[in-house]
C-alpha cells in the first residue's frame, strides 16, 4: 500500500529544508524573537513540562525537533528522537497519571549526538514493557516501536511517579537493567 506522505526521512528532510530556509521568527530560550534559531551549547539540558492532555504529544514533538534541527543532529537521529518522544508522550498520556501538579516532564540532553530523552508521570498501574506482538491489536506497539528505534532505553521508578528513558544514536551514560 502506497503513502502519500513519504517516508519518514523524506518528511523529515523537507522538515529541515522549511526550517533552515524559512525567514519566520524563531523565538528563542530567553524569549527574544530573531531569525535565526537559538544553537544551544553542547550538552546543554532542557527540561517542558506540560500539561497532561492528548494534546501533549505534538507539542513536546514541536519543541524537541525544533532544538534537535537547531544543534544540527544528524537527520536520523532527529527523526528517531520526533518518534520516540511521541511514544513516550502518549504512553504517559495512556497508561499513567500526570505528576502531582497535573503535568508530564519531558527531557532531553545531546552530547557527541547521542540524545537522551525522558518522559516524567505520576506512574501507573502498570510497569511499562514491550506488549507482546499481535496481528490485529489496535495498540500496543510504542515501546517495541521505541526498543527498535533506542540504543538503550528503561524505566525508573520514584517516590512522585516513574521515568522512562531511552538514548537515541549512541549508548548512554546509565544502564537499562
Amino acid at each position: 500500500m502506497a503513502s502519500s506522505q513519504g517516508s519518514g526521512s523524506e518528511v523529515g528532510a523537507a522538515r529541515r529544508a522549511a526550517a533552515t530556509t524559512s525567514g519566520a521568527a524563531t523565538r528563542t530560550p530567553r524569549g527574544d524573537t530573531t531569525g535565526v534559531p537559538p544553537t544551544p551549547p553542547a550538552g546543554e539540558k532542557r527540561t517542558v513540562r506540560i500539561q497532561w492532555a492528548p494534546a501533549a504529544a505534538p507539542r513536546i514533538r514541536k519543541a524537541l525537533v525544533e532544538d534537535l534541527l537547531a544543534r544540527e543532529l544528524p537527520a536520523e537521529v532527529v527523526d528517531e528522537a520526533e518518534i520516540v518522544v511521541s511514544e513516550l508522550v502518549a504512553n504517559a498520556i495512556r497508561h499513567a497519571k500526570p505528576l502531582a501538579d497535573g503535568a508530564i516532564r519531558i527531557h532531553w540532553k545531546v552530547k557527541n549526538n547521542v540524545v537522551e530523552v525522558e518522559v516524567s508521570d505520576g506512574g501507573g498501574p502498570t510497569v511499562p514493557r514491550p506488549a507482546p506482538p499481535t496481528t490485529w491489536a489496535p495498540g500496543g506497539r510504542g515501546l517495541r516501536i521505541v526498543r527498535s528505534l533506542a540504543h538503550e532505553w528503561g524505566v525508573i521508578e520514584e517516590s512522585h511517579g516513574r521515568t522512562v528513558w531511552a538514548s537515541l544514536g549512541g549508548p548512554s551514560r546509565r544502564r537499562s537493567h
